[in-house]
This record gives structure tokens, C-alpha cells and sequence, in this order.
């Protein structure tokens, strides 16, 4: 049947010239392996997502003319959001909107594309069931010349949405609170049809701070001389790693020298005046006149050097309101590498970011021995009470004993393990005991990819387990280097008359008391002679000869004088009777909610007649509203979800 859209379908000659040879080699090319030529080329995905052909071509930019440019820094950083990660998220938003960051030292604003006041709700609650989002710091450094950046902001996601192709569902907030005026930005990992936003590599490393540095240079126009010359004097005593070093490293000849001589007479004015900065630090030593060594570990030396100033600065910030006492001596980077560290004990001055692009918190402690300290607390930070107490430990980096445990029975079952073969290998372990070793197993898997399992439950143990094991618990140390305990969420002043068990109990009765020293130690000293006052007074302990006697038994019996009057009350308020619940006994009900009594955590189970409260632990979360059952056994409980047999959720 003929018409106006009829088409006739005419074949040309099928061939190929190209030998057999020639066309395994293109193939080979196109899937990222070079065939022939003595060598391999590895996939590395750099062509992968959008942008990638732009990021290319702005990554080999020549930079030559850019002297003059205006310098820009871009973080880019992408963020998972599976599992804990959209509470984090949702940590994160709350912290860049918070107060002080504006110019006037207000509240943080978030805002978009079309909006200067933008719902940080609403953003959030749109990235359920997202797989990543993507966080930007975009800082330039002439930023304070802008009297409002969001005009630079929306004219960059303006381009960004041009190079990638996809309109970007984003918001973004300024802060004004540091040298350097910055924005944050955080994108949806979606496009605007739904689909994961995979921007290419380079455009993340290079396509991003090239398109906003021609922004700022349209803008501000580029630097003067007196601007370069001013910001490259600048650089010539500061103690951290600068351009002039990095330049002075690509100079480096084949005798390891560097010469101070320069064809620019400018160039050589920085050169001489930094080496000679060097020397003083005992990073650098001329040889012979105009000719100079630099120290093989220059670059991580200047760098650690800065990271600490950066360190003193924010802990001088901390003290400038006066409330504490201190001189720089007595400040301190605690390091929980070092050794055999005993922990630290002190009060929680302050709390903050160290590293926004990375997320990545400190505390500054204010501890018994007397001095101030700064404390990498990493990225997986739990909530901390203000002026609360706490006692940190560094995180240690070795195999558990549930790591030895599976590697023994793997080793007498083949390589493989399972719960039927952990009971083969140990009679007198539970099956409630042995799931806990699954637990851990999940978690290097997810983590690490250490182990993996098979569709019949069974679990391959490689023969270095153990090694793996310690590879898992390494990352962990990275993500969080230390373990904190609330020592006490009230402060010191507050313990003294309260009713119930409090850290200062725990030390008197202790056999290894805190050592105290000045400072925050003598605070607690003079807190700890008022609470065996009031003990005294409450006839809870006597005294003797002016000394005190204390039970055995004084903390146990402060927590169930607490935990009985806490109990009370809530059964006025459920209008249920209280089950107090001993070792041995089994639990059945609901997990209600948590709550704070004394210095611990416990759990409402509510049944129908009556209530219990059990330790918290943090896996009852995702039993909120459930039934549960389990067996009590002094402070731990192995959970399970449901009426009948189920999962258990016991920690491990």
C-alpha cells in the first residue's frame, strides 16, 4: 500500500577491509584495555556520568594566562544516604543553618533557585528512597568583596545544569563566619527525570572550580599587581604548605638541590625569603651559597603544621568569652595514636566541625589534668550534652574475640560458617549467641567486602580473616578514632545534691579513681567532699573518725532508689502497674519509647496490665512501636521482633 511515508530500504556492499588483527585491537581500545604495545590500559571510569566531556576539557585548560585569575576553591564530595545516612543528613542541614554564620552573626538560610528563603524540610523529605546526594563548598578568595553570594551561586548552578544537561533540585546557604565567605551547597542525587545523578569525575575535579572561577573573574575582573604581588609576600612566613613550596619542590634538580636563583627577579625575591623561612623551621639548609636541601617530608610537615595552627586558632575562639582560665600552655592536641594513652576525663567546652566538606567534628575538653583539649572525634559523632562529662578512650584497631571465634570454626568446617556449625563447634553456646557473630559478619561485608555469603546462609571465611577483620575495625578507627562514654549528661554542680547515682558516686566507690589534678580536677575534688556531705546527710553513709565508709553496694542502691520513683510516676501517667524485671526473667510487650534516668538509658515495654523498663540498647530503635520478646540477663537482652520467633537484634 503506497503513500507519502513509503520508504525504500537500499543495502550498500557488506565489507570489511580491516584485518581480523586490527579489529580485535579497536574492540581491546573501546573496553579500556590496550591490546599490543608492551602495556595495559585499566578501566577507571572517568568517562562515566554527565559532564564528562566538558570536565575533560576544562581539566586541560592551559592554566599559563590564568596567573592573573582569581583564585577559587571548589570541595565537591558525594554523600550516601543509605542506612544512618539520612539522619546524618539531616544533621548536616541542621548545622549549616546554624546561628552565627551570617555577616550579622544570625541564623543561617538556607535558599535556591528562585527563593532566598528555602525549606530545608521539605529539601530533605524529598531525598527519601535517594541513593546519594552531593555536597559542594564553593569559597572564593576574594569572597569578601561580594556583598551577597547568592547571585554567584545561582549563575553556577545555572552553568552546572547547562554542562550536565539536567535541571538539579538544590539548595544552598552563605557563611560570613571565617576568613574565607563560603557557600554550601547540597544537591539531590537525582536528574529531572527521577534517574541517580552520576557526574563525571572530572567535572567534579576540575569542572566545577574552573566554571566558577570564570564567574568570580567576570565579576571582579583579574588581580592587579599589587593584589598578586601582596598575597604571594603573604605566603613567605606562614607555617603550612604554600604555592612558593610547591614550587620550590618541582625545582628540585638532579643533586636534590634547589637553587634561590631565578630568571624573575620577583620569583626570586619569594624564593630567598622562603628558604630562609625554612631554615628557621629546620625544614630547609644551604649547602652552598644560592643552593639549598629541603627536608624529604616538607610538604606532610607543613601541612601538619597548619592543620595544628588552624587547631590553636579555634581553641583561642573557644576561650575568648572568658569563662575559663587557660594559658596556651595549657592547651593540648589529644592524639588517641599515641601509644598507651590513659583516657581523658573532662568537661565538654565546646563542640563543632573541624572539616565541613568532610563532616568531621571535634570536642574541646576541658579535663582533670588540668589542661584544654582538642579532640578529632571523626565523623560518626552521637549526640553530646553541653557541659556534660565524658571519658574518651581511642578506638582499638584489632580483631575481636567474635572475629577469633568464626575463624576457629571456619577452620574445622571447610572455610565456611554457619550458626549449625558454630553449635557443632562450641555445645555450650546458644544459638541467640552464635547470631551475634553473624551480625558482625554482615558489617565487615557491607563495610569491606571482607566475607562473603552464600544463598544458603553460609558464610566463606577466607583463611586471614583475622587480618580482614583488623582491615574493617581500621576503617572504623578512621571513621570514628575514638570511643566516647557520657560519663554524665548533667554538669558537675548539678550532681552534687542529686537524687540518685551520679558519676561522683561511681568515683568515690571506685578502686581507681580519676586522677585529679588542677583545673577541672580540682573543680571535682571540691565536688566530690560536698557529695559525701549530702550522703552523709541523707544517712546513706557514715563517717567515722572523719573518714567515710561506703557500701558496696551505695551506686546499686542509688539507681534502684531512682528507677523506683521514676517508675512510680510513670505509672500514675500509663495508669499500669510496674514489673520490675530481674536476671533470668523473660520480657514481653512493647517498645513505647526511651528514657533518661540518672546517667543511663532504659526502654518502655508496655503490656496490657503492666509496664517494665529494661537497658537501652541502641537496636531496640528499630523495634519503636513493635512487639519484642526476650530473656533479661543482667544489663544485656538478646531481642527478638514480633510475637513469634523472629529476627533477633541483640548487640553484638
Amino acid at each position: 500500500m503506497a503513500g507519502d511515508d513509503d520508504f525504500q530500504l537500499w543495502l550498500g556492499r557488506i565489507s570489511n577491509d580491516r584485518p581480523l588483527r586490527h579489529q580485535l585491537r579497536i574492540a581491546g581500545n573501546r573496553a579500556g584495555r590496550k591490546l599490543g604495545g608492551g602495556g595495559e590500559r585499566r578501566f577507571t571510569g572517568v568517562r562515566i556520568g554527565r559532564g564528562a566531556g566538558v570536565g575533560r576539557v576544562l581539566s586541560t585548560r592551559d592554566r599559563s594566562p590564568g596567573f592573573r585569575a582569581r583564585r577559587i576553591i571548589v570541595k565537591a564530595r558525594i554523600v550516601k544516604l543509605g542506612g544512618k545516612g539520612m539522619g546524618a543528613a539531616r544533621a548536616h542541614l541542621r548545622y549549616l543553618q546554624r546561628d552565627g554564620v551570617t555577616r550579622e552573626g544570625e541564623r543561617g538560610a538556607l535558599y535556591g533557585t528562585d527563593h532566598d528563603i528555602a525549606d530545608g524540610r521539605a529539601f530533605h523529605e524529598r531525598q527519601a528512597g535517594d541513593r546519594h546526594q552531593f555536597r559542594f563548598i564553593v569559597s572564593p578568595e576574594d569572597g569578601a568583596a561580594y556583598d551577597d553570594l547568592k547571585s554567584l551561586t545561582r549563575r553556577l548552578m545555572m552553568q552546572i545544569e547547562h554542562d550536565l544537561g539536567t535541571k538539579l533540585d538544590w539548595v544552598a546557604v552563605d557563611h560570613f563566619n571565617t576568613g574565607h565567605p563560603h557557600t554550601h551547597i547540597i544537591v539531590r542525587g537525582k536528574d529531572e527525570r527521577g534517574k541517580d545523578l552520576v557526574i563525571a569525575r572530572d567535572y567534579l575535579s576540575h569542572g566545577l572550580r574552573e566554571r566558577a572561577a570564570e564567574l568570580v573573574n567576570l565579576d571582579l575582573g583579574p588581580r592587579t599587581d599589587a593584589e598578586i604581588d601582596a598575597a604571594c609576600r603573604n605566603e613567605i612566613d606562614q607555617h603550612r604548605f604554600t604555592g612558593i613550596d610547591r614550587r620550590l619542590l618541582r625545582s628540585i634538580d638532579e643533586d636534590g638541590l634547589v637553587r634561590a636563583v631565578h630568571r624573575d627577579p620577583a620569583e626570586q625575591s619569594l624564593r630567598a625569603g622562603r628558604l630562609r623561612a625554612l631554615a628557621q623551621l629546620g625544614l630547609a639548609s644551604e649547602e652552598r651559597p644560592g643552593s639549598w636541601t629541603l627536608d624529604s617530608n616538607l610538604e606532610p610537615i607543613l601541612c601538619r603544621m597548619g592543620e595544628q595552627g588552624d587547631i590553636i586558632r579555634t581553641m583561642q575562639r573557644a576561650m575568648s568569652d572568658g569563662h575559663l582560665a587557660r594559658s596556651p600552655a595549657d592547651y593540648a592536641i589529644h592524639d588517641p595514636r599515641e601509644g598507651d594513652a590513659p583516657p581523658l576525663v573532662g568537661r565538654v567546652v565546646e563542640r563543632g566541625i573541624a572539616d565541613e566538606h568532610a563532616d568531621r567534628h571535634y570536642l574541646i575538653v576541658d579535663a582533670t589534668d588540668g589542661r584544654l583539649h582538642y579532640v578529632g572525634i571523626g565523623s560518626d559523632a552521637e549526640a553530646i550534652p553541653d557541659n556534660g562529662i565524658v571519658r574518651i578512650t581511642g578506638r582499638p584497631v584489632a580483631a575481636r574475640g567474635v572475629d577469633r571465634t568464626v575463624a576457629a570454626v571456619a577452620a574445622a568446617n571447610d572455610g565456611r560458617y554457619d550458626v549449625d556449625a558454630h553449635l557443632r563447634h562450641d555445645p555450650t553456646a546458644t544459638a541467640a549467641f552464635a547470631e551475634r557473630h553473624l551480625r558482625r559478619l554482615e558489617a565487615i561485608r557491607r563495610a569491606t567486602g571482607g566475607v562473603t555469603r552464600e544463598p544458603d546462609g553460609t558464610w566463606v571465611i577466607a583463611p586471614d580473616h583475622l587480618e580482614r577483620a583488623e582491615a574493617y575495625e581500621r576503617s572504623v578507627a578512621d571513621r570514628s578514632p575514638v570511643i566516647i562514654d557520657t560519663l554524665s549528661s548533667k554538669p558537675l554542680e548539678q550532681l552534687i545534691g542529686h537524687d540518685g547515682a551520679t558519676w561522683l558516686d561511681r568515683e568515690l566507690t571506685s578502686d581507681q579513681p580519676t586522677e585529679l589534678q588542677r583545673g577541672f580536677g580540682a573543680e571535682v575534688r571540691k565536688a566530690l567532699d560536698a557529695r559525701v556531705r549530702w550522703l552523709a546527710a541523707q544517712q546513706l553513709i557514715t563517717i567515722e573518725g572523719g573518714a567515710a565508709r561506703f557500701d558496696t553496694g551505695l551506686t546499686d542502691a542509688l539507681e534502684q532508689r531512682e528507677l523506683r520513683r521514676t517508675a512510680a510516676q510513670l505509672s500514675g501517667e500509663l495508669g499500669l502497674k510496674f514489673a520490675e524485671s530481674k536476671s533470668g526473667d523473660r520480657i514481653e510487650g512493647k517498645v513505647t519509647r526511651a528514657l533518661e534516668i540518672g546517667e543511663k538509658r532504659y526502654a518502655l515495654i508496655e503490656k496490657t496490665r503492666e509496664f517494665t523498663l529494661v537497658p537501652w540498647r541502641p537496636v531496640l530503635e528499630r523495634a519503636i512501636g513493635k512487639q519484642v520478646s526476650g530473656i533479661a540477663r543482667g544489663d544485656s537482652t538478646d531481642w527478638q521482633i514480633g510475637r513469634s520467633r523472629g529476627l533477633s537484634i541483640g548487640s553484638i
